[in-house]
């Protein structure tokens, strides 16, 4: 893979590198919907901190049904307090576009400090609400090459800890977990230096082994996009991280490309690991990818995209097992483009990505 190819897929890392560090505040964001009542136990609705509607109000966020959608939505998300914040002020216009975004699961992406708090308290709001956790593992070390999302787990030691504690947070409880963002690209475009190379392998099989281990969760491990280069590049070293034993392996992620060009690019790739199952993130598809501006920065915060399809485990190809937002539509790529810093909840930006989504 090129440098410039990999800042659309490897370089827009750093959207997800700070938007899981810009969660702080979620250490405890399941449990407290636990306390508040925000999920309803009857599996079907429920209401985040916005009104004692029982969740029946205008600034409700419900669950979608669960035959064609089982994945959670958040009903304390960023998209949920910005429909919240337009209904108060009489912006019903504009609430019911953010709605678009709002009313639909999302990636959870757990945070360094506390894993196993927060993957309790994602995956026990979502089997409250009779549903799945969809959470991101982005911790690998040595993450992006200490380039733009540089950080990660301190050593090897510290990444088995951290996973051993994620694991400890889902429990039995049903979540599907993307792991590691471009960590097995970064292996073979060469960007992550050689006398690290055979750990990260190591970590990635041990990370696919721990969680398989759990009865009810689904891992899926990253595998690029359609568009940073050909699956006779990664198949061999995806065998090596552990995707013959995980669920199957994402494609897409926080990326733009086509589902058409996604599923041609998975259904090749899945041929050669033996016929693995893949999930596409659809979250900003919609309209492609951007091909205008400056080659470098097409993955930051690009004009003209919009939301692709609603996630949904009713795929076009049965190979693929769902189509997920894993990227959290809304929140900034970085600050480009008159956006803020990466991670932070951007209206304008989610308002354009619901008004040309349809």
């Amino acid at each position: 893979m090129t440098w410039g190819s990999r800042k659309d897929g490897g370089r827009a890392a750093f959207a997800r590198a700070l938007a899981a560090g810009t969660r702080a505040s979620a250490v405890v964001v399941g449990a407290a919907l636990l306390a508040a009542g925000c999920s309803s136990g009857g599996g079907d609705g429920g209401r985040g901190e916005h009104g004692d509607d029982g969740g029946r109000g205008p600034a409700a966020i419900t669950q979608q049904p669960k035959e064609a959608d089982p994945f959670w939505v958040n009903p304390d998300s960023r998209a949920a307090r910005q429909v919240a914040a337009y209904v108060k002020a009489g912006r019903t216009a504009d609430a019911e576009q953010i709605r678009k975004i709002a009313a639909q699961p999302t990636g959870e992406w757990i945070g360094p400090e506390n894993p196993e708090q927060e993957a309790r308290g994602f995956t026990e709001a979502a089997d409250k609400a009779g549903r799945t956790a969809l959470l991101v593992l982005y911790n690998i070390p040595h993450r992006d090459c200490g380039q733009y999302s540089q950080g990660g787990a301190a050593d090897g030691a510290a990444y088995r800890a951290w996973i051993a504690a994620v694991a400890r947070g889902i429990g039995d409880r049903p979540a599907t977990v993307i792991l590691e963002p471009d960590a097995v690209l970064h292996l073979v475009d060469g960007c992550t230096p050689k006398e690290f190379q055979e750990e990260r392998y190591d970590l990635l099989r041990g990370a696919v082994a721990a969680l398989t281990a759990l009865k009810n969760t689904k891992v899926y491990l990253d595998a690029g996009n359609a568009g940073w280069g050909h699956p006779d590049q990664i198949f061999e070293p995806l065998r090596r991280a552990g995707a013959e034993q995980a669920d199957g392996f994402a494609v897409n992620v926080s990326n733009f490309y086509s589902t058409r060009d996604s599923l041609a690019y998975g259904k090749d790739l899945s041929a050669k690991i033996g016929g693995k199952h893949f999930v596409i993130d659809t979250s900003r598809n919609g309209n492609g990818p951007y091909t205008g501006g400056d080659p470098d920065e097409r993955w930051c915060n690009p004009p003209g995209r919009a939301l692709g399809e609603t996630p949904t485990t009713r795929t076009a190809d049965p190979l693929v097992d769902a189509y997920l937002w894993i990227k959290r539509p809304g929140e900034s790529d970085g600050t480009c483009k008159g956006g803020p810093k990466a991670g932070d909840w951007w209206p304008q930006y989610a308002m354009q990505l619901a008004r040309a989504g349809g």
